[in-house]
């Protein structure tokens, strides 16, 4: 597993979100209340983004069909049919860096 700087704490005020690249993938970075959260930024229902989605309590909304994935869990709701990738997120002074987490890990 390999951090990567994305982002500066500055780029993600509370209650905003981020779209982020790590390797060749989009990842969503959201701050809620102060704890930062990334997830890639796929339904897993139709593969479409997340970002733009509601935000409720700890979960984004998907915009297109209204699949719900919990940002800290990854766990989802139907239509998507399995949950989101997630990713560590670690802060280094004001850098954000993320790696993804392994299958194993919660």
């Amino acid at each position: 597993m390999e951090f990567i700087k994305v982002a500066t704490l500055s780029e993600i005020p509370i209650g905003e979100r981020i779209l982020v690249a790590y390797e060749e993938d989009d990842v969503g970075i959201f701050n809620l209340a102060g704890k930062l959260y990334a997830i890639l930024d796929i339904c897993t229902h139709d593969n479409g983004p997340l970002l733009n989605g509601k935000l409720d309590g700890d979960c984004v909304i998907c915009p297109r069909h209204g699949a719900r994935f919990n940002l800290k869990t990854g766990q989802q709701t139907m239509p998507a049919f399995s949950p989101a990738p997630r990713y560590h997120v670690k802060i280094e002074g004001d850098d954000v860096l993320i790696a993804p987490l392994r299958l194993h890990e919660k």
